[in-house]
């Protein structure tokens, strides 16, 4: 340039992001990196890239885990489908039920199923709360609690993404799929739950799940078995 003058042009960093989330999965990039799925309470579904986060002094910690509940802080740029994590604060961990397998696999097919439903960044409110409020309930009767959890979690995924359709199921069945509908988990009325007299019901809608996503769920056949 004239006057031998240089002009160097520097890109501001874009301000990072604070948002409550929970993880979905994460997925090993590279030798140190981790590509994180997680469903933010203001942004909807976003994937991000973790980095260094495999190493032994992680800023991530253990907040990458499955259904974690965190603050996380990424940048965000309108121009990249992965968002860059910084770091997470733990809010609340799942591990204490990982000690329980049929509770693992509830956590395994949650993660899996809203991973699959949820369209990429659209916020969903409903779903987040959704999710919380299952993960209280798991973490309160662990074992005892496992069917309740995941079928009226199953009910409200296919109603929240919009195909639910009508359920046939038995009277019984339906009955259950009624109060699950107008009753927080919380407090659903006590009932002996096993697999036999929920399996109708979830059956159904783990096909209305799978018919809506491109790939089979990994984890229907497991939470079947158990």
């Amino acid at each position: 340039m004239a006057g031998g003058f240089c002009a160097t042009l520097k890109f501001p960093r874009v301000p990072a992001r604070s948002s409550e989330a929970l993880v979905l999965r994460t997925y090993p990039l590279k030798e140190a990196e981790l590509i994180v799925s997680f469903l933010a309470r203001d942004q909807g579904m976003l994937r991000g890239v973790a980095r260094r986060a495999r190493r032994p002094k992680s800023a991530f910690g253990s907040g990458l885990e499955r259904l974690s509940h965190v603050r996380m802080q990424y940048f965000q740029r309108e121009t990249r489908e992965l968002v860059s994590l910084d770091s997470c604060e733990l809010i609340t961990s799942q591990f204490g039920l990982a000690s329980d397998y049929s509770a693992g696999v509830a956590l395994d097919y949650m993660a899996e199923v809203a991973e699959q439903l949820l369209p990429p960044a659209e916020p969903s409110e409903r779903y987040f709360r959704l999710l919380l409020a299952v993960l209280e309930y798991l973490r309160a009767r662990r074992a005892a609690g496992v069917w309740e959890a995941v079928t009226y979690y199953t009910l409200w995924a296919v109603k929240l993404s919009g195909f639910l359709a009508e359920p046939r199921v038995g009277g019984e069945s339906r009955l259950i799929a009624e109060e699950m509908l107008h009753t927080p988990i919380a407090q659903l009325a006590e009932r002996e739950w096993n697999r036999a007299r929920a399996a109708d019901l979830r059956r159904f809608l783990i096909r209305a799940i799978e018919e809506h996503v491109e790939r089979k769920l990994v984890t229907a056949p497991v939470l079947e078995t158990i």
